[in-house]
């Protein structure tokens, strides 16, 4: 029995990308902390809504690329392709999440915060994954998705959707976007290519990707200053946290524009940017607090 309970929960992490799905919420978090200057009980029926809206738009992805999942080594395990779950299951399951997700979003923050949640998904499941099968730069408009949960977190902490210090919060995570994709495109772009994918690897060289990644990586770190100035991070301590965790990015980064060679791991860069990113994110939920 406890067998069969640890392989429905280890089927519901993967469906749902939990490892994703939270790193949203804590997203939404920040934006709210930020909003809000606290973190109250207003917070959780908005952040619950948004992990569980996260949660249905991530399973109904695989439902979408199915197909291809089962064609790239990377993807082959996950519950679709390898038979643990049927497609019109994962399709039910999906939806009802979906659905569930943004009324809780709306009972918890009203409609303007709900109407953004569900943007959420159709920005993601309707837009951005049918656009990747035409494109190798769908990740640039497809980036809008990682801003949208800290809007939504905004917006139930309070804040206006017209004050500018939002939009320049929700610019940052999605300028942050592009590169934690192209890393990715980096590793496994030859799989990518196998299954359909037009993949930005057959565009650029790798020292072209490598110097235009690096571009993207000074770019997110540079809106650390613009963070600051727009008083996001008011506390000293979090102002000087982030703005060295930007120059160490840049720094580790750096190695992108020497000549490649066969040691490069782009996974170990994807790792470092997102550690980087965590950074921002924890200093943006703690700095309002105190």
């Amino acid at each position: 029995m406890m067998n069969n309970l640890f392989n429905a929960l280890k089927l519901f992490s993967e469906l749902n990308k939990l490892r994703i799905t939270v790193i949203v919420t804590l997203t939404t978090l920040a934006g709210y902390t930020l909003a809000a200057g606290a973190i109250n009980k207003g917070a959780i029926l908005p952040l619950l809504g948004i992990f569980i809206l996260a949660c249905g738009s991530a399973a109904l992805n695989q439902y979408q690329e199915r197909k291809k999942d089962v064609i790239m080594k990377r993807t082959q395990n996950r519950p679709l392709p390898s038979g643990r779950i049927k497609p019109a299951a994962a399709l039910v399951f999906s939806l009802t999440e979906i659905i569930a997700g943004t009324a809780i979003v709306y009972v918890g923050s009203g409609m303007e915060a709900a109407i953004l949640a569900f943007m959420a998904f159709v920005w993601y499941n309707l837009i951005y994954t049918p656009l990747k099968l035409i494109t190798a730069f769908a990740v640039i408009p497809g980036s809008v998705i990682g801003a949208i949960p800290p809007m939504v977190g905004w917006v139930a902490g309070g804040g206006s959707i017209n004050d500018p210090a939002m939009w320049i919060m929700a610019f940052f995570f999605f300028i942050s976007q592009v590169p934690h994709f192209w890393l990715l495109a980096m590793k496994y772009g030859e799989e990518y290519h196998l299954a359909g994918f037009p993949v930005i690897t057959k565009i650029f060289s790798t020292l072209q990707l490598n110097r235009v990644t690096f571009v993207w990586i000074v770019a997110t770190s540079l809106n650390i200053i613009m963070l600051i100035f727009a008083g996001l991070l008011k506390t000293l301590f979090f102002q000087i946290v982030v703005a060295i965790a930007g120059i160490w990015l840049i720094i580790v980064f750096l190695k992108l524009l020497k000549k490649p060679d066969d040691n490069f791991n782009p996974f170990k860069y994807f790792m470092r940017l997102n550690m980087f990113l965590l950074v921002v994110i924890i200093s943006m939920i703690i700095d309002p607090l105190l």
